[in-house]
């Protein structure tokens, strides 16, 4: 069975994009140092559940066609929280709050280049 085992970001201003990103999740951006830009992405600490990934800056720009591309979700402790810091750093909201019953709460957002993610609060009495 395959696994997600890394995410890119690709951006169009990839020092906006680590902003927001740092500022909504607190995730940590490292120069890969090699022969293009590309930052590495820390999402948490080795040995708890998760991915990494990857961050680019976009070849091309977004003509408003459809998202051909994985939409990650990330876990957070309050979905309504999270959305409010998203929307306040330039986010804007995709889809909003929604009950996965038995799950949590899910909503899309589009980060400050375009791109489309997920948050989802655990709650298993969600309904």
């Amino acid at each position: 069975m395959g696994r997600v085992m890394h995410f890119e970001i690709h951006a169009e201003n990839p020092e906006r994009a680590i902003g927001f990103y740092k500022t909504l999740f607190g995730w940590e951006f490292s120069s890969w140092g090699g022969p293009m830009e590309y930052w590495l992405i820390k999402t948490g600490e080795d040995g708890t559940p998760g991915i990494n990934g990857g961050l680019l800056r976009r070849q091309g720009t977004v003509d408003g066609q459809a998202v051909i591309a994985y939409v990650c979700t990330i876990g957070v402790k309050s979905l309504d929280e999270s959305l409010e810091t998203a929307l306040k750093n330039g986010g804007t909201l995709a889809l909003p709050k929604m009950p996965i019953p038995g799950m949590g709460w899910l909503a899309y957002a589009k980060d400050t280049e375009g791109n489309i993610f997920g948050m989802m609060q655990p709650d298993p009495t969600a309904a």
